[in-house]
């Protein structure tokens, strides 16, 4: 089972990160990969089990995500990969961060396991660290 891990220092205090990461919809507001996001069913984005659609910003394709755990103390979201255009299956992600104490930056981590199909784990692996650290390198933008 191939395992993702990105971190990153980003240039800004916890609370201000952790609030742009705790909403499980906002990811078209920091991700450049995504165009558009809705949460399924009427559901609010912070309810465990919650279903965020989004679309991608290169062609437009959907991928569904299932909120599995979100936690103020320790400043962490933890999602699965319900539909994607990615050879991925059992994909479960968790984005945490932690204060960095001496400078009142926060450090970021985000890992993700999955299954995919024999002969496809390296390129997959590569995809999605590229996303990942897309995505944090915007963060440290915003």
């Amino acid at each position: 089972m191939p395992e993702v891990y990105v971190s990153a220092v980003i240039d800004a205090p916890l609370e201000t990160v952790w609030k742009v990461l705790r909403d499980f919809n906002a990811l078209p507001s920091w991700h450049p990969r995504v165009a558009a996001s809705r949460i399924e069913d009427g559901l609010t984005a912070e309810a465990i089990g919650c279903i965020r659609n989004f679309q991608l910003t290169d062609g437009g394709e959907t991928i569904r995500e299932q909120l599995l755990a979100l936690s103020d103390v320790e400043h962490s979201c933890t999602y699965s990969i319900l539909d994607a255009p990615l050879p991925v299956s059992d994909y479960v992600a968790t984005v945490r961060l932690r204060r960095v104490t001496t400078t009142g930056q926060t450090f970021g981590e985000w890992r993700a396991r999955f299954d995919t199909q024999a002969g496809e784990e390296d390129s997959t692996v590569e995809l999605v660290k590229s996303i990942f650290e897309e995505g944090f390198a915007s963060i440290v933008k915003t």
